[in-house]
């Protein structure tokens, strides 16, 4: 049975500046806190950093015809702040905002709708030496800086993403040092949940004051998609602590316009939460367009007496007050990262958004898995090249199925992005890991198709599965 999604879906893909620019000595670039977090040894997986990732900084006319080629009608990007505000209290860097000018009208021009993330990441050091999330600061800089974005590229940006997974910013940034900054700090995570909650605001504002109504505006969350292995009450339970702080942190107070108050009691022990400041949540809650929605794999949890990991979970220790959370070892095949493959849960989290929030279009910006790609010589292939990965497509095929049932289901979902467009720096795990959808030879920066790319590109071409 074929599902034809609506005329006005969005079908895109997805990169993030910091995983594919490179060129971070260049255009009056400074330096972000991965930047730094790469330089220390034993940080990176493989010991590389971004220093020069996909070079799409030089090669992004290339790709954006590589989007043309794969017929997707809109490109999720992200803007390096340290490329726009490269000094503390220092100009607006013409050379940075000329540089994403250029990309934005070759897309526009290609006929491809650019989405861009205002932070996917890359926090200029400067604020980090000031305390970075941690500090309230931060979240006032951040609508200086996006406001100077709203001004300059104004009605060139389609969709304008607030923040890229705000979890993994305060939570595997301060909570358990995965990501930059590397800090193992609880209390200071919970400061930088609200410090991000707070800056979401004071984006959605500062776009709307520049922009007005007209300004499509967004967040994208990574919301945890914690299943509790039995219905016994300690399992429900666990579940239910799971996602106040994995979730309902953030969900609360850009949607609802409040903090759950089972959240200041779990957490009492870690914070008093005294940098919540009369008026933030209520800054935090701004009316925005749609909700991005980052998916990838589940945490089936239970209760328990006290904290349990298994060996190999990266996100361990990551968030506070989990002491009755056993996150269980993931099941089934598993993807080059170790995460499972659930599809059926992302059509019941897309049907429950759609239940809690009823005229909040959602829209998938990231979803996608890495595998273990081989290269094959194909002489009808672009280069003579191409990339079978039959897993990959497998995912894909089975999660935009899972978006279709969702639809059915009456859910209010608007569009899909494949993560990636290309291989790209994997974070902590550097090149090790594979997402893209199109391959590339770091070695000679030569972008090779994956059948994934085929695949896609027949899905959009089709507007179903």
């Amino acid at each position: 049975m074929t599902f034809t999604f609506p005329k006005d879906f969005t079908w895109g893909t997805a990169t993030a500046s910091y995983q594919v620019e490179g060129a971070i000595h260049e255009g009056g670039r400074t330096a972000s806190i991965w930047d730094t977090y790469c330089a220390v040894p034993g940080n990176i997986l493989d010991g590389s950093s971004g220093e020069f990732a996909c070079d799409q900084y030089h090669r992004y006319p290339e790709d954006i015809k590589l989007m043309q080629e794969l017929g997707v009608e809109a490109y999720r990007l992200s803007v390096a702040w340290p490329r726009i505000i490269p000094e503390y209290d220092g100009p607006v860097n013409q050379a940075g905002i000329d540089y994403y000018k250029r990309v934005l009208e070759a897309l526009r021009e290609a006929g491809i709708k650019p989405a861009v993330t205002l932070y996917h990441w890359d926090l200029p050091q400067y604020l980090e030496d000031r305390g970075g999330w941690a500090n309230r600061e931060t979240a006032l800089r951040f609508a200086d800086y996006v406001a100077v974005l709203a001004h300059e590229f104004g009605d060139l940006v389609d969709t304008w993403i607030t923040l890229n997974e705000p979890w993994c910013v305060a939570y595997l940034g301060y909570g358990n040092g995965a990501h930059a900054p590397g800090l193992h700090d609880h209390a200071k995570a919970l400061a930088a949940v609200h410090h991000l909650n707070l800056a979401h605001g004071l984006a959605v504002k500062a776009i709307r004051a520049e922009l007005g109504e007209k300004a499509k505006v967004a967040v994208t969350l990574n919301l945890a998609a914690n299943i509790a292995e039995t219905d016994a009450p300690e399992d429900i339970a666990a579940k239910r602590r799971a996602d106040l702080i994995a979730n309902e942190v953030f969900l609360g107070p850009m949607l609802d316009g409040a903090y759950d108050p089972e959240i200041f009691e779990a957490t009492k022990h870690v914070t008093d939460w005294s940098f919540v400041q009369d008026g933030d949540v209520e800054i935090a809650h701004q009316p925005i367009d749609v909700l991005g929605f980052n998916y990838y794999s589940t945490n089936h949890v239970r209760g328990c007496a006290a904290a349990v990991t298994f060996e190999g979970d990266r996100h361990a220790n990551a968030m506070p007050a989990q002491e009755c959370v056993e996150t269980l070892p993931p099941a089934g095949e598993l993807t080059a990262m170790g995460w499972n493959q659930e599809p059926e849960a992302l059509t019941a989290m897309l049907v429950e958004l759609s239940r809690r929030w009823p005229d909040l279009p959602v829209m998938i910006t990231e979803n996608g898995s890495a595998w273990e790609d081989e290269v094959s010589e194909d002489p009808a292939a672009p280069g003579g090249l191409i990339v079978h990965d039959p897993k990959r497509v497998a995912y894909l095929e089975a999660h935009v199925k899972a978006v279709a049932a969702a639809i059915e289901a009456g859910a209010n979902v608007t569009g899909y992005f494949a993560w990636s467009l290309l291989d790209n720096f994997e974070w902590a795990l550097g090149y090790t890991k594979r997402f893209g959808i199109i391959r590339v030879d770091y070695d000679t920066q030569a972008r090779i198709w994956k059948d994934s790319a085929l695949r896609f590109r027949q899905i959009v071409q089709e507007n179903a599965i």
